[in-house]
């Protein structure tokens, strides 16, 4: 079951440089944890330690849900901010640019680890359906097609 994200309380209007630059620290400080466990995962998943890459799960949603939280806070102080300190916000964005490019590395490694895995149940099934099947062949000498009541499924555990 998926929870619904808990309404999140209104932030104080940002009304200082001061908290215009708190607020951009604690964005960037939320990215940048963010960041080191998405580069954790990253290195696991490519070194074929899954187990140990889905224990970051919990850990990687808290930091989303603080990530989330902190960009709606400075979407909603963005217009302050660029009057204030406008150098400020290039940081923001250009560390923000910094953290998409991370996170499009890592949904490459988790779709082709994904894909590897498919393709090895894929190749598995193929090769479990092949030796159940029985060869024959019809009055023409081509090979039969296999009935449904042929095919044997095959159980998978997602369970680690």
């Amino acid at each position: 079951m998926h929870q619904r994200p808990q309404a999140q309380p209104a932030p104080a209007a940002i009304a200082t440089p001061a908290a215009a630059r708190k607020l951009a620290e604690e964005l960037m400080d939320v990215m940048s944890a963010l960041l080191s466990i998405i580069e954790r995962e990253t290195e696991l998943v490519r070194a074929g330690e899954i187990r140990q890459a889905l224990q970051l799960e919990n850990q990687k949603g808290e930091l989303s849900r603080r990530y989330m939280v902190a960009v709606e806070n400075l979407k909603n102080a963005q217009k302050y901010l660029a009057q204030v300190s406008p150098e400020l916000l290039t940081t923001l964005r250009r560390h923000h640019d910094t953290f998409r490019a991370m996170l499009q590395i890592n949904l490459t490694v988790l779709a082709t680890a994904h894909a590897v895995s498919e393709g090895i149940v894929r190749g598995v099934n193929t090769e479990i359906q092949r030796k159940n099947i029985p060869s024959t062949y019809t009055a023409a000498g081509q090979r039969a097609t296999p009935g449904p009541r042929n095919m044997t499924p095959l159980a998978v555990s997602r369970s680690l």
